[in-house]
């Protein structure tokens, strides 16, 4: 039996990957530690220092705002009781070895970061502090009924007297009632807990509490399942799970892992249930399809937006219901689809400049966001934005070209044009520059060129120094008759009445 106090430790990294990645290196429990919390910076790190007291500190060199050099020092002049250990990365040694000055346990390289070399740092820290020498040695001593929970929870084997257990757990069953706290606490709200006592009091039922863990010992749950509930719906903010029962208290490290922890979880895609349970789960559990980025990619360097969109919260309706995919790797989709489409855009040359700064932002909040609901919430409002930039940009950039085709006609009136010869000048489809010049221009591509030369040849006629048939010429008509039958269509005259009118006034 390996017991004895976990070693807590706090992770200091502005990279979200870097975090994830350590946290997963370990089996942290059983290896006789524990993450107390993560910071991205050095400020944060000081603040949770103050709640957490953490006896180690793994922490980054290079970070905005207060980097690990400082954090470093701070620590060790106010907490010289904590250890801490560098994580840097090749080109960083002149910071290390100041931080070395201040007394740091070991350094490790980002590049070789693994998990034995993880360890023996841990290890070489927690040997420096004289509450954690008891880790990997064999305890004798009798333990509370809490200590043997914590234990049991954590993953070690316990020895246990059955009948000392049963004064404090009297009735034949057990279950596990879990609650996802709001951010930035780490225990159950009193106010929770006392509903709790106020509604059971010391009959029926009889409870431990352990952070965000109630353990209920009873004979029958149907009222406890009523209640809990009740405390879902009127209690915002808070998420609630319940796990199967059990009548083996040795069973409680195999429910915690493989139903409560589970179910807390899932309770991130479920946050509209104000209490989870196995079976309120859907059955079969739902297949995860991968999303095609290339095809997405592709539609939307053609300016496909609204078939990429759609195919996009068709996926996340569907990547929603995946109630088992881990979160991290949920929330990690949305952050790389907000990456990815201010790049492409960037790529397309639209004015992202907002987008771009506004990205951080939305990765944040994604990163914080307690279930899938907020999460698709923050995506949807970035898809907006990015919308905005779209049509924006776009509206520019059609202003751009109908500039151009309108300096085109204006310079080139005299000519035979045709629509056809326009297109073909811009690389156009004529059709689609038909029905593009009409969309963005007050009149179409015919009654605008014809607009432009009868203008023109108007001012010929008062100037009166060529024949109207000169004029026709002059201004692109090659036809005599049909430039009569225009202008007097435009203008109400016929060219000869029109220079007649003029010469008199």
């Amino acid at each position: 039996m390996t017991v004895g106090e976990l070693g807590r430790v706090l992770i200091v990294d502005d990279e979200q990957l870097i975090r994830q990645g350590i946290k997963h290196y370990l089996n942290w429990e059983q290896q006789g530690f524990e993450i107390v919390g993560e910071a991205s910076n050095g400020i944060e790190a000081l603040e949770l220092i103050e709640m957490k007291h953490p006896h180690i500190i793994l922490t980054d060199i290079v970070m905005p705002i207060m980097d690990g050099e400082e954090l470093t020092r701070i620590v060790k002049e106010r907490y010289p009781q904590i250890e801490i250990i560098i994580l840097s990365s090749y080109g960083e040694f002149d910071y290390v070895r100041s931080t070395f000055q201040s007394g740091v346990v070991d350094y490790i390289l980002k590049p070789k970061l693994d998990a034995k070399g993880l360890l023996n740092a841990l290890k070489a820290a927690a040997d420096r502090i004289p509450s954690l020498q008891m880790m990997d040695k064999h305890v004798s001593v009798d333990l509370s009924v809490g200590q043997i929970i914590q234990k049991l929870i954590s993953g070690y084997e316990v020895n246990y007297d059955v009948e000392k257990l049963s004064e404090v757990f009297p009735y034949g069953e057990f279950c596990l009632l879990g609650i996802v706290l709001k951010s930035g606490e780490t225990d159950l709200p009193k106010r929770i807990k006392g509903k709790i006592e106020a509604e059971f009091g010391q009959e029926d039922y009889s409870f431990y509490y352990d952070r965000n863990i109630v353990l209920v010992n009873g004979n029958d749950f149907t009222n406890f399942i009523k209640f809990a509930k009740q405390l879902g719906e009127s209690n915002g903010g808070y998420g609630f799970v319940l796990s199967e029962t059990f009548t083996d208290f040795s069973q409680l490290a195999v429910i915690y892992k493989e139903s409560l922890v589970k179910l807390l979880n899932y309770r991130f895609y479920f946050s509209e249930q104000p209490l989870l349970m196995k079976q309120n789960l859907p059955n079969p559990e739902p297949v995860c399809e991968g999303f095609n980025l290339d095809w997405f990619t592709g539609e939307f360097k053609r300016k496909n937006f609204e078939a990429a969109f759609n195919y996009l919260q068709e996926h996340i309706t569907a990547l929603s219901n995946c109630y088992t995919l881990d979160v991290y790797e949920y929330k990690a989709f949305f952050g790389n689809i907000v990456f990815n489409i201010t790049v492409l855009l960037g790529n397309m040359d639209y004015d992202v400049k907002e987008l771009d700064h506004a990205k951080y932002s939305y990765f944040k909040l994604i990163e914080d966001a307690q279930n899938a609901k907020d999460v698709i919430e923050q995506l949807n409002k970035f898809i907006t934005e990015a919308n905005q930039c779209i049509i924006s940009s776009q509206n520019h950039l059609d202003n751009q070209n109908m500039k151009k085709l309108m300096e085109f006609i204006k310079n080139h009136y005299a000519e035979p044009l045709t629509l056809t010869d326009v297109a073909k000048h811009f690389h156009f489809n004529p059709s689609y520059l038909s029905s593009y010049f009409s969309t963005h221009n007050s009149e179409g591509f015919i009654e605008y060129i014809n607009r432009i030369r009868i203008e023109e040849a108007s001012k010929l006629l008062v100037e009166g120094r060529a024949t109207i048939s000169e004029i026709s010429g002059m201004v692109g008509y090659s036809d005599h008759s049909y430039f009569c039958k225009v202008f007097k269509k435009i203008t109400g005259l016929s060219p000869s009445q029109y220079r007649r009118k003029q010469n008199t006034r």
